[in-house]
């Protein structure tokens, strides 16, 4: 059997350990990728080696075997063997160099192959849900956890983050190179503040799935609430919200949907970072051109805030601000444990109880799990010991699913809470549509932004038991608050008493 041999320029310490690197690394990604093709699932830090950290050793590997060869090739020629030619003289009819040839030209090909999957793979994980969410677990836990319990579940990171198009992908990538230099370090802040400056414009994004300009009408929607009282009364408020919409050509353009830049340009300026404070408001109707300028009656810009501003056009971002992030607040989680049946409403002054052991202070997740377990438990032994015997299965579920709520909701790690993210859609415990719409809000001509609640959505019923309504009317009812407060609630917004909490 003839031994197969290379050209004598390769037998040298630096190209042979090219080679052993190249085929150490080539038989690694081998290994890896079965491991993964095994798993039948995505690992993030199984991806990031196979795909962005094994490859480049490969080609290290591939290039230190012509580096050696030159490398040797100028030895040979310092030391005066002047039979080596200047150039490279290749004949098919050697033996070496056609051996050379052969494997030059299959490790080549084999290299384009893998490189090109490689890369095609590299680009896919870079832009898959594991690749964002959990590579840098600690950091963007909240966020992942959040995503996770979504309407947008199924809706990759990357279709909102980045969109379509190569330079959306090269913009975001440069901006992940900062955050991964931060999260290396421990630099990024806690909480991660919002909203994002880079993010791309909502319109490019929303607007590949969602339709603006379709008329909607009204859209049905219950929000289940639960007194703070022994019984835990249940408090639902059945509305018809005014979802609207439609395209200018039709003329039906109306709604909540009619500031998407329909038949209306709404452009503001904001005090605040977070965009919750809004004292200036423009209002261009695309139709007529007509101009209407609303500033706060209370507390407006000066004509040197105005100069120094750029008003913002409204988007469905400036609404829809968390569309996939939500951090719901520990009233909401309860009433929604008690609404599916996690935790029994049955339990005197559950809901209370629930909420307090969410809504303290902890410095780790496990610590909240540990004080919940022990806080409930406690108020049912102490206050109604019988009760806490005859029912100590469904009290120990409701620590379950107090505990479940809790760590799909607050992340003291990175020191996440509900009030730290507002959401924008409604007006409970955050500003929201109230930003615009408190009544404050004044043109030159006397105009103002109205705050009725049937500008926006018509209650259908409301309540429950001997004080429970029903609309009989299209004009729907007046709001009645839950709590005898007078009419405090004409002219207090929502979320000045309700926090999350018990107010």
């Amino acid at each position: 059997m003839t031994k197969v041999r290379f050209p004598r320029l390769a037998y040298n310490k630096i190209s042979m350990a090219g080679l052993a690197l190249a085929l150490m690394t080539a038989l690694t990604i081998a290994f890896f990728l079965s491991v993964q093709s095994r798993e039948g699932r995505a690992n993030p830090y199984l991806g990031i080696f196979v795909y962005m950290v094994l490859p480049p050793f490969l080609l290290i590997g591939l290039l230190l075997v012509p580096v050696g060869m030159v490398r040797q090739w100028k030895r040979i020629r310092k030391y005066g063997k002047s039979a080596i030619p200047s150039w490279p003289l290749i004949d098919f009819n050697n033996t070496t160099h056609r051996n050379a040839f052969i494997v030059f030209l299959a490790g080549g090909l084999i290299y384009g192959v893998l490189s090109t999957v490689g890369a095609y793979q590299a680009y896919h994980h870079t832009e898959s849900v594991s690749f964002c969410g959990q590579t840098c677990h600690s950091v963007m836990k909240p966020e992942h956890v959040a995503y996770q319990n979504s309407s947008h579940a199924r809706v990759p990171c990357t279709a909102c983050h980045v969109g379509e198009g190569a330079g959306w992908y090269a913009k975001s990538k440069l901006s992940g190179a900062y955050q991964v230099y931060a999260t290396t370090l421990k630099k990024y802040p806690r909480p991660i503040p919002t909203p994002i400056k880079n993010l791309r414009p909502a319109q490019e994004t929303c607007e590949q799935c969602h339709w603006p300009q379709k008329f909607f009408g009204g859209q049905q929607r219950q929000f289940n609430h639960h007194m703070y009282d022994e019984a835990n009364t249940p408090w639902p408020i059945n509305m018809l919200i005014k979802t609207g919409g439609g395209d200018p050509k039709t003329g039906q353009t109306a709604g909540i949907h009619w500031h998407m830049n329909i038949g209306v340009k709404v452009e503001y300026i904001d005090r605040d970072e977070r965009r919750q404070d809004i004292p200036w408001i423009r209002v261009t109707d695309r139709l007529t051109g007509r101009v209407t300028l609303y500033q706060d009656e209370d507390n407006p810009l000066s004509e040197e805030e105005i100069q120094a501003a750029t008003p913002r056009v409204m988007d469905c971002m400036d609404c829809h601000n968390r569309p996939s992030h939500k951090f719901r607040s520990p009233e909401f989680a309860v009433d929604r444990a008690i609404l599916t049946g996690q935790i029994d409403r049955s339990l005197p002054s559950i809901k209370r109880v629930a909420v307090e052991a969410m809504a303290e202070e902890y410095q780790t997740e496990d610590e909240a799990k540990r004080s919940i377990a022990t806080k409930i438990p406690d108020f049912y032994r102490s206050e109604h010991p019988q009760l806490f015997l005859d029912k100590r299965v469904a009290v120990e579920q409701a620590v379950v699913a107090a505990q479940q709520q809790f760590s799909e909701t607050i992340f003291p790690e990175m020191k996440v809470r509900w009030g730290d993210y507002p959401d924008n859609i409604g007006h409970f415990i955050y500003p929201g549509c109230m930003r615009c719409h408190d009544g404050h809000k004044v043109s030159e001509e006397g105009w103002v932004i109205s705050r009725e609640c049937k500008t926006c959505h018509t209650i259908l019923s409301q309540g429950s038991g001997e004080r429970a309504e029903m609309a009989s009317s299209q004009d729907g009812l007046e709001f009645v608050h839950p709590e005898d407060i007078d009419e405090e609630w004409r002219e207090t917004g929502c979320y000045e008493c309700h926090t999350g909490t018990q107010p």
